[in-house]
């Protein structure tokens, strides 16, 4: 009977808790139908420019893959390289064919090797064109690994995390211990409020952030083309995104379990819409999801940095929209305040 009593308590639990049915039920289905999206897609094919090459290379290459660009002029080609636009660029130089690579992806790289070699092979006599083939990186090169690119993703990614359950854990331990009551009852405006947890927090998530991009770059040697201070403003950027995100959602949370309970809908998608997966392979449509993930700029301007090199002015925009998220985020965490109390 004892037992009996225990499990039908433990069973009435459940029950009336819907939101903890739903991630037992729900949740699992939703995250497995976003995985069958994302690597159950499209198939990827490299995207590769040719200059004056010879007929029959360039028929032999446009049977293989379908997104094969022909270039008159090679500045044209080069800015498109530059630009993203290209996997890598064909040409031939003193009769030599010659092969340079965007580079910021190793496992592309060597797939359009691997093709092109392929294509030499077919066209050429004895295998004299593939032989004498020159290559070279736009960024990155022959040795760069594939954690060098999908590191910059991983460090956004885990920094966005940690600092999401600290957030709405520590917020949510100020309203049930009283904290947050007690406060609300003084003069103390609700904004202040806000910016005085985001202050107070946001000093842990500094030091988070500058001890996650040194380690990376310094004791696991990643590849480092950029400058270290840009890698660390977009670094505590996302990292003071996920800290208005994770107190603004912990206001719709009563227990500790229930922060936990946001990460299948909130950290899940920001990892597969990050660019830790290629994105091409999606569906289109299911491509603009990722405009709305604080993570997808974050990931985007972390390998711009970290692999390309680029400058302030290149990765502009994923600073103004990870700052809009967080102004976003903030101006809702007021708003939430008033479910505690009418001001």
């Amino acid at each position: 009977m004892r037992i009996r009593a225990l499990a039908l308590r433990i069973i009435r639990q459940f029950i009336r808790d819907k939101r903890t049915l739903a991630l037992l039920f729900v949740a699992p289905l939703l995250v497995l139908s976003l995985m069958k999206l994302v690597f159950d897609g499209q198939t990827v094919q490299p995207d590769i420019g040719i200059i004056g090459a010879p007929s029959v290379i360039a028929d032999q290459l446009s049977k293989q893959v379908s997104n094969v660009f022909e270039y008159e002029e090679t500045a044209a080609a080069e800015k498109d390289l530059q630009e993203g636009k290209l996997d890598a660029l064909l040409f031939w130089k003193d009769g030599i064919p010659a092969l340079k690579l965007e580079g910021s992806d190793p496992a592309a790289s060597r797939a359009v090797m691997l093709l092109i070699q392929n294509t030499l092979q077919s066209a050429g006599s004895s295998g004299q064109l593939s032989d004498s083939l020159t290559v070279d990186y736009l960024y990155g090169g022959p040795e760069m690994a594939s954690f060098d690119s999908t590191g910059p993703v991983l460090i956004g990614f885990f920094s966005f995390f940690f600092v999401f359950l600290l957030a709405g854990v520590s917020f949510l331990r100020e309203r049930t211990s009283g904290t947050l009551e007690r406060l609300l009852a003084t003069p103390i405006r609700r904004s202040e409020i806000v910016i005085g947890y985001l202050a107070g927090f946001g000093l842990f998530t500094l030091v988070q952030a500058t001890l996650i991009a040194w380690f990376s770059v310094e004791v696991l040697g990643l590849y480092m083309a950029g400058n270290l201070v840009y890698m660390l403003i977009i670094n505590l950027l996302l990292s003071l995104t996920a800290l208005t995100l994770g107190t603004l959602l912990s206001s719709f949370a009563g227990t500790e379990f229930q922060i936990i309970q946001f990460i299948p809908i909130v950290i899940v998608p920001q990892a597969f819409f990050s660019g830790l997966f290629n994105l091409d392979a999606m569906n289109p449509i299911l491509q603009k999801l990722s405009y709305a993930m604080p993570l997808y700029y974050g990931a985007d301007a972390m390998r711009g940095i970290m692999i390309r090199g680029e400058s302030l002015a290149d990765f502009q925009l994923d600073v103004y929209v990870l700052a809009g998220f967080s102004l976003l985020f903030a101006l809702l965490n007021v708003f939430a305040l008033k479910k505690q109390r009418k001001l």
